[in-house]
C-alpha cells in the first residue's frame, strides 16, 4: 500500500474501513475496505479529516476483489440465474430468475475452490427453488488477487456455466393404481390423493387414472395406453414389495420400459423403481411409504424428473449419504439434511 493525498485518490482502492462520526446522527463506516474512491467521495473524506489516505498500489496482472467476484459470477451464471445488481464487501450474490430445479456442478465448483483464495458457495443442488431465491455467492479472500488464479478458474469451469435453474417442463402425468384389494373394492384407494397433491404443487395435471389388479399384462397394457395418450410421466402405485402378489415391477418391465434401478439407498423409499419407456418417458414404481410418510424418495426424484433431468443409477447411489429421513416432529423439508 502507499500513502497519497486525498485529492489524488480518485480511482484508488482503500486499504481499510473509513469511520465517520457525527454526534447524534451517524457513527459507522462511511467507506468500506476495498472501496474505489470516486470524485464525489473527496468532499466527504476531507470533511472527515482525511487529508491523506492509504491505498493499494496497482500491480499489473492483479484484480481488485470486486472485479474478481464479477469474474467468478460470470463462470456461475447460467440459464435461470441472475447476479445481484451490486457487490458488497467484495461479495457477489446470485439469485433464481425463475421457478425451477436448481442445478450446481459440485465437482467443478470444488475444483474452482481448490485453487485457493477463491470462493464459490451455493445452496444444495437438485432441489426446487422459487424466483428470487438466493442460490450462491462468490468472492475472493484477499483484497487484490493474482489474475492467474482467475484464469485457472476459467479453465476448470470450462464453457458450461456452473449453475442453472431448469424450468419444470413436465406438465402431464398419469397414475396407475395396482392391487386386487383396491381393484375389488375391499379397501379404498388412499394412495392416489397423496400423489395428486404432490403433483399439484408443481402445476402438473393428472390426465388419466386407472385401477387394475395384479396381472402384469394388465399393468403393461395400461402403461402403453398412457404413453400413447401423451402422458409425460407415469406413476405406478402399489405392488412394489417382494410378496408374490406384488407384480408391478414385472408389469413395468413387460411394458418395454428399461429399468434403471429397482431399489434405492433412501429411507423411506427403498423399494422405489425408476425406468424409462422409449428412452425418455419416466415410469416410476412408488413404494407404499409414499402414501403415509411425509417425505420420501419421491420428493427427491420428482423435481428432477419434472425438470427433464435424466436420472442414472449413479445418481441414486449417491443418495445413500444423506438419504435417511429423520422423521422430525416438525418437518422442515427441504431445509434439512434429507437427500443432501
Amino acid at each position: 500500500m502507499k500513502l497519497i493525498r486525498t485529492g489524488d485518490a480518485v480511482g484508488h482502492v482503500l486499504c481499510h474501513d473509513m469511520t465517520r462520526i457525527v454526534r447524534g446522527e451517524f457513527d459507522g463506516p462511511a467507506f468500506l475496505k476495498g472501496h474505489v474512491v470516486t470524485e464525489a467521495d473527496i468532499p466527504l473524506l476531507l470533511s472527515m479529516g482525511k487529508e491523506r489516505l492509504y491505498v493499494w498500489e496497482s500491480r499489473p496482472g492483479f484484480l481488485h476483489e470486486n472485479d474478481a467476484a464479477r469474474v467468478l459470477g460470470e463462470l456461475c451464471v447460467g440459464p435461470g440465474v441472475r447476479p445481484s445488481d451490486d457487490i458488497r464487501e467484495g461479495k457477489l450474490e446470485l439469485f433464481a430468475e425463475r421457478d425451477g430445479l436448481f442445478v450446481a456442478d459440485a465437482e467443478r465448483i470444488a475444483g474452482v475452490n481448490g485453487i485457493g483464495e477463491i470462493i464459490v458457495v451455493t445452496r444444495h443442488g437438485y432441489f426446487p427453488v422459487r424466483r428470487g431465491d438466493k442460490l450462491a455467492g462468490t468472492r475472493v479472500i484477499p483484497l487484490v488477487i493474482d489474475g492467474a488464479k482467475l484464469d485457472a478458474a476459467r479453465e476448470i469451469a470450462g464453457e458450461e456455466p456452473l449453475l442453472s435453474v431448469k424450468p419444470f417442463t413436465v406438465k402431464k402425468a398419469a397414475i396407475l393404481t395396482t392391487g386386487s384389494e383396491v381393484f375389488s373394492g375391499r379397501i379404498a384407494d388412499t394412495f392416489t390423493p397423496v400423489i395428486r397433491e404432490k403433483l399439484a404443487e408443481y402445476g402438473v395435471d393428472v390426465i388419466a387414472h386407472e385401477t387394475v389388479g395384479d396381472d402384469p399384462d394388465d399393468i403393461a397394457r395400461v402403461i402403453g395406453g398412457y404413453a400413447g395418450a401423451g402422458a409425460e410421466l407415469i406413476l405406478c402405485t402399489g405392488g412394489m414389495s417382494v410378496d408374490p402378489d406384488d407384480t408391478t415391477p414385472l408389469g413395468i418391465r413387460k411394458s418395454g420400459a428399461e429399468i434403471v434401478a429397482y431399489g434405492a439407498p433412501v429411507l423411506p423409499g427403498a423399494m422405489f423403481l425408476l425406468s424409462y419407456l422409449g428412452g425418455t418417458l419416466p415410469v416410476l414404481g412408488l413404494p407404499g411409504c409414499v402414501m403415509y410418510a411425509r417425505r420420501t424418495i419421491f420428493d427427491l426424484m420428482l423435481p428432477r424428473i419434472l425438470a427433464g433431468v435424466k436420472i442414472g443409477p449413479e445418481d441414486l447411489w449417491r443418495l445413500g449419504h444423506g438419504g435417511l429421513c429423520l422423521n422430525c416432529e416438525t418437518c422442515a423439508f427441504p431445509n434439512c439434511a434429507f437427500g443432501k
